[in-house]
């Protein structure tokens, strides 16, 4: 069976993620599983534990591309060996490698290394773009939304809401709502 995976960071690429849904159909994939979640949380992507487990021998996997399934190499490589140790193949349409071949596992080991390489140079030129920007007084950083909600936090809190509720209603983190309490305590 041929089974494809399609993701997207955002809720606002739907037009990507369609773009990769229509792509993985053509290329013959029977069962897609698509989510949208950033790669950078892997424990929340469901769907592509979701597609591991289901593939069985003889199956491949399908991705439109690299970045759509992996994070970085050690990431590719573990995903690339849970699919091997089902004796299924993982296929890249935009690079047009199948690791059902020696050739095709050896080409995606290598790009892989490449992207990762490529990435860290980016993030590289990012910190030290920020630090210039910041040295010239032109980067202030985003502002910070829980502690701007530093009041609405203590005043529910007083009134008996639960850290966890105060979270949920203000859209701010858990851990933002106890940090703001304990600065409260303090102050």
């Amino acid at each position: 069976m041929i089974v494809g995976y399609a993701r997207t960071s955002t809720v606002d690429q739907t037009a990507g993620l369609e773009a990769q849904q229509r792509e993985l159909t053509g290329a013959g994939c029977e069962k897609v599983f698509v989510e949208q979640v950033s790669s950078v949380d892997v424990k929340a992507r469901e769907r592509l534990a979701e597609a591991l487990d289901f593939i069985r021998k003889g199956d491949t996997l399908v991705v439109t591309k690299l970045d759509r399934l992996a994070r970085s190499v050690a990431h590719l490589l573990e995903i690339l060996e849970l699919v091997e140790e089902k004796g299924a193949a993982l296929r890249i349409l935009s690079m047009g490698i199948d690791t059902g071949t020696a050739t095709g596992k050896l080409m995606l080991t290598l790009l892989g290394g490449v992207a990762e390489f490529e990435r860290s140079i980016m993030l590289e030129r990012q910190r030290e773009g920020i630090a210039k920007a910041k040295a010239e007084g032109k980067y202030k950083g985003r502002k910070p939304t829980a502690k701007a909600k530093a009041t609405e936090v203590l005043a529910m809190h007083a009134e008996g809401v639960g850290a966890t509720e105060i979270a949920k209603r203000l859209s701010i983190g858990r851990a933002s709502v106890y940090r703001i309490l304990k600065e409260g305590k303090a102050a």
